[in-house]
């Protein structure tokens, strides 16, 4: 586990303890455990300590905020043609009305100086044109607008909720802890007893063909070695773990005395791979291990 220091702070590790667990084997395994401990540089801390007291305040003003939208959110968003109506009038009457009046003065005067009196009919017909040219075009205003005049309120009516998801969703305070790299890890490995089988077969087979002398059996001339793992002549038998295939794997002795070994039971090997078990003249089983690991 290798210190670190760079720009931004410093990241060491610790001695804190350990853990002990039992292996497959039967062996206990201590494992050390250590305390990752990451300091920034003051510039950085000074940054981290600002950015944690934003985010605060942020959190402490939404909270404050959110117990308007209690009440706000009893009351459902509506919008009706009255709405849309007031809406055209607020916005014609800075401009639209204004001009309108403009207009209606304008052609006043333009009757009189032609010789047309207010009461005659002439001036009543040109007066009353222009009146409901005036009232057709706030009419077009409030229908053309009124998608307008919604997406306005219904903007009104949000920016309240808005504000205040803002402040609940702000964007996170990055922290310079980021600087150092994955926490290192102290494994150990799994005991691989195929392989242990596998690399132990020949020095065995020698071993045991010494001790064991015409219970071995071997398959014919020509064919493969076989290790005798029958049963019967074993004894302080103990499983200790298993092959990718599913055979269990054994330690044991033989009846006929020695240092304990680790193999397979011709008895369940010979239900997976028939063909990797032969039983000698003595009617002991033996098995080719060659084939059985497969």
């Amino acid at each position: 586990m290798v210190d670190q220091q760079n720009p931004w702070g410093s990241t060491t590790y610790s001695p804190n303890g350990s853990s002990s667990f039992v292996g497959a084997d039967g062996k206990s395994y201590s494992v050390p455990k250590f305390t990752q401990t990451t300091t920034f540089t003051p510039e950085q801390q000074a940054i981290f300590d600002a950015s944690q007291e934003a985010e605060g305040n942020l959190a402490n003003l939404a909270a404050d905020q959110s117990e308007f939208l209690q009440g706000y959110l009893d009351k459902p968003f509506e919008f009706t043609n009255q709405d849309a109506e007031k809406w055209a009038y607020d916005l014609a009457s800075p401009r639209i009305l204004q001009q309108q009046q403009k207009d209606n003065a304008a052609l006043r005067t333009q009757l009189i100086n032609s010789g047309l009196r207010p009461g005659t009919q002439a001036y009543d017909m040109e007066m009353e044109r222009l009146g409901r040219q005036g009232t057709d075009q706030l009419n077009q205003l409030a229908l053309t607008g009124r998608g307008q005049a919604f997406s306005e309120n219904l903007a009104t009516r949000n920016q309240p909720i808005n504000e205040i998801t803002a402040l609940l969703s702000g964007s996170q305070v990055s922290n310079p802890a980021s600087m150092s790299g994955p926490t290192p890890q102290t494994q150990v490995g799994g005991v691989d007893y195929a392989g242990q089988v596998q690399s132990n077969y020949q020095n065995q087979m020698n071993a045991y063909g010494q001790k064991m002398g015409g219970l071995f059996g071997l398959a014919g001339a020509g064919a493969q070695a076989a290790m005798m793992s029958d049963r019967r002549l074993k004894t302080d038998i103990k499983l200790v773990g298993k092959l990718d295939n599913g055979l269990n794997v054994y330690s044991y002795r033989y009846k006929a005395g020695g240092a304990t070994h680790l193999g397979l039971m011709a008895d369940e090997v010979e239900k997976l791979h028939p063909a990797a078990v032969v039983e000698g003249h003595d009617g002991f089983k033996a098995v080719r291990y060659a084939e059985a690991v497969r």
